[in-house]
């Protein structure tokens, strides 16, 4: 690598350290009520944002040092993948209030298992369904976090 600096490696390492920064805000923002737990809601997005911070250091201090090796051109895109990726994005977010967590997360397992070559949609759909249900139980159910209630999860 050069002496001189990266300026493209330099800054995202610097925004990296920004998006710490920001997790670190809104982690001291988070309202502590009554909480007689050791562990309370702030210590993992602490461990995050500390996290970020190291590697947003380390990022800005190679960046300056001349960067880190990588492909100079980034060549072609998969961009079918892209797409099923997205796709299933935004499946999620335009129908998680209406269809509910269980339906959403089964798609956007199908979707994301396609985006990475998958043709076994129907196993792929089990499989996806399986995981959501047991999240769904997990969280909403067992620890009371509500995740989205939908068409399944009246059933349940």
């Amino acid at each position: 690598m050069s002496a001189k600096p990266a300026w493209d490696d330099t800054l995202l390492g610097v925004v990296i350290l920004v998006f710490a920064a920001v997790v670190a805000w809104q982690t001291s923002i988070i309202p502590l009520n009554a909480i007689y737990a050791k562990v309370g809601p702030n210590v993992i997005p602490w461990l995050l944002a500390g996290m970020l911070g190291l590697l947003g250091l380390v990022l800005t201090v190679q960046g300056l040092r001349g960067g880190w090796p990588h492909e100079e051109a980034p060549g072609d895109y998969d961009w079918p993948a892209i797409g099923w990726l997205g796709g299933g994005l935004a499946i999620n977010a335009a129908l998680i209030e209406i269809a509910g967590f269980i339906l959403c997360a089964t798609v956007l397992f199908v979707f994301t298992a396609r985006a990475f070559k998958s043709t076994t949609p129907l196993r792929d759909t089990a499989i996806g369904l399986a995981l959501a249900l047991v999240s769904y139980v997990g969280f909403d159910r067992i620890l009371g976090y509500k995740i989205g209630t939908g068409l399944i999860e009246r059933f349940i």
